[in-house]
């Protein structure tokens, strides 16, 4: 497809930019490898553990959990994230939910606790703001060349061949139309993010090969697919 240019040599797959406004949860949320009687393979379908809000979290943010959060559990499932997203004008798919749980705990439990949720809502913003400077048209959708050049900005360098599986997946007329809208861009995003990070994980010095068990891919690919 015409319009599209390469990455530049060395830029690799993946490899974050300089200054990253959001980092996925670290690996304490799920059982440790090392731990006695841990998983090998880091089974996503492991607990969560609960946490607590960063140091400094907006004060809307926490408000926002705590409207959600109606039992007083410490957690918000799949249906009370959905709301509390929606209330702020940001409409999301049950799909789009889950990838965005599944992607920032790390497990299949579908409950989110105060830190997570911040983590969601930040990188929301910032998916915001990045799909809204490659909408240069203000049609509320970006084309090919756009969702391309917004992915790059994220340092997620992908080829021709998987640009175009992308624009069918998330393009939501079968790819007829050649345009993504906000709410697909995230599932998208989350989609790239999540198995680049999966695939990083083994490839820690961004050689863009790795190698996996059969059991470890499948485990890795699986929850994008079933969300």
């Amino acid at each position: 497809m015409s319009g599209y240019s390469f990455p530049p040599p060395g830029y690799g797959y993946g490899k974050p930019p300089t200054a990253q406004p959001y980092t996925a949860p670290s690996a304490s949320y799920s059982t440790s490898p090392s731990a006695p009687g841990a998983d090998p393979y880091n089974n996503s379908f492991s607990s969560l553990l609960q946490s607590v809000f960063p140091p400094g979290t907006d004060p809307n943010i926490v408000a926002c959990f705590q409207v959600a959060d109606q039992d007083g559990s410490g957690f918000i499932d799949d249906k009370e994230l959905q709301r509390a997203l929606s209330s702020y004008n940001q409409s999301f798919s049950m799909r789009t939910v889950h990838l965005l749980m599944f992607t920032f705990t790390n497990t299949n439990t579908r409950k989110i606790g105060p830190k997570e949720f911040t983590s969601v809502f930040h990188s929301l913003q910032h998916w915001r703001d990045i799909f809204e400077r490659a909408d240069r048209d203000r049609s509320g959708k970006i084309d090919p060349n756009e969702l391309r050049e917004a992915l790059w900005s994220e340092g997620y360098s992908v080829s021709p061949v998987v640009l175009d599986l992308l624009v069918s997946k998330f393009d939501k007329t079968g790819g007829r139309n050649r345009a993504v809208e906000y709410d697909n861009f995230v599932e998208c995003c989350v989609t790239v993010k999540g198995l680049s990070e999966k695939f990083k994980a083994k490839d820690p010095g961004y050689t863009g090969s790795a190698t996996f068990t059969y059991e470890a891919f499948m485990l890795a690919v699986l929850p994008f697919l079933i969300a």
